[in-house]
């Protein structure tokens, strides 16, 4: 059998993004505060990819590394130790020039608005154009139709005074968006923002991404938005402890919940067996799984087919074929019997494969889902 093995299903090895270039690299990455005896490790060998068009939401408690990971990204940090790469170009020893001509490349959106008070909101707008050479006329059309999209039409030429915090909030993320950048870095944009003005804000992103090719990294605690995410990146303790393609997981849950076997779990259960599943690929004639081998890999098909095929000691016989959506090995992982059947793939086929420990995890702490496996067992009989 052709197979990947390394590749966990819901990394979204097998989304269209992946066909994309890299627009952030993050390998072995560490940083560190302070000097002496008062230096303090703040991000442990964290490794990140980040592609042409993504959403990546980042989550996780207050200090564990998310903002100093995306002021690193954004160049607002010197890398220390370890590879990032943004737009192509590695940032650890980057020279003045680099950093310079990279921020041009990006937009900046933080909590802190950190507008000029003596500037209206289309002036605060405008020094973001006039900083990366936007020509004045095309500056002045998508100003105006940024801020009136983001809700401020009628406040254009207001001053900051004026204005409340949320409304100063869209006139900071108006300036991150207004020189069009392939990539934007934001930190809790939509805090400040009401649900209206928040949903507003990630549509614009969305577009952005979707019509542009931009990258887009939010850093946020706001549950709202989780759902404009392609992928999701949980940080600990200056860890990444999770990277999740939301789509890849919501496909696998999918699959898993329509089967008795898996019916009664819980999303957040469902969710964590997707976690642990790793993308399988076979050729038509691999044999996947061998009839009388031990069993060690419990299948779900992603796409393709398969012939099941039983040998009674005088002949081998088809007696199913198996396609997308369905599963297989699951009995051999309970009942620690050798394989009954062996499948073959009949069509190039991608499988989510979840091994025998992690299988088996799954049942000691779900009982129903043991008692629904036995169940499922006892009617393949």
């Amino acid at each position: 059998m052709n197979s990947q093995t390394t590749i966990p299903a819901t990394s979204g090895a097998y989304s269209g993004s992946m066909q994309m270039p890299r627009t952030v690299q993050v390998q072995g990455l560490n940083h560190y505060f302070g000097e002496g005896d008062l230096r303090k490790q703040a991000l442990y060998e964290n490794h990140l990819e980040v592609r042409r068009g993504e959403i990546v939401i980042m989550t996780g408690p207050s200090g564990s590394g998310k903002t100093t990971l995306l002021t690193l990204i954004g160049t607002l940090r010197t890398a220390q130790e370890g590879s990032l790469k943004v737009l192509g170009n590695e940032l650890n020893g980057a020279d003045r020039d680099l950093i310079v001509r990279l921020r041009k490349e990006m937009g900046f959106i933080f909590q802190a608005h950190n507008l000029f008070e003596s500037l209206t909101a289309y002036q605060n707008v405008n020094m973001a154009a006039e900083l990366v050479g936007l020509d004045p006329m095309i500056a002045e059309g998508r100003i105006t139709s940024l801020l009136t999209r983001l809700g401020l039409g009628h406040r254009i030429h207001y001053k900051p005074k004026s204005l409340s915090g949320g409304q100063k909030q869209r006139v900071a993320i108006a300036r991150g968006l207004v020189h069009k950048p392939k990539l934007i870095l934001a930190d809790e944009p939509t805090a400040a923002l009401d649900e209206k003005s928040g949903r507003e804000v990630v549509t614009l992103f969305q577009e952005l991404a979707r019509d542009e090719g931009c990258t887009i990294i939010i850093v946020t605690h706001d549950n709202r938005i989780l759902d404009v995410a392609d992928r999701i990146v949980n940080m600990v303790d200056g860890r990444i402890k999770s990277d999740v393609a939301v789509k890849e997981t919501a496909v696998i849950c999918d699959f898993l919940k329509d089967f008795p076997l898996f019916a009664d779990l819980t999303p957040n259960t469902l969710a964590e067996v997707a976690d642990q599943m790793m993308i399988h690929e076979a050729q038509p004639g691999d044999v996947v799984i061998r009839q009388g081998d031990a069993g060690d890999l419990f299948y779900l098909i992603r796409s393709g087919r398969v012939d099941v095929l039983i040998n009674d000691g005088t002949q081998e016989r088809k007696v199913a074929e198996l396609k997308q959506g369905q599963y297989f090995g699951e009995a051999a992982l309970i009942t620690d019997e050798p394989r009954n059947a062996t499948i073959v793939a009949n069509q190039p086929c991608v499988f989510y494969a979840l091994g025998k420990d992690n299988f088996r995890a799954v049942l000691e702490t779900s009982a129903t889902f043991e008692e629904e496996l036995r169940q499922a067992l006892f009617r393949r009989q």
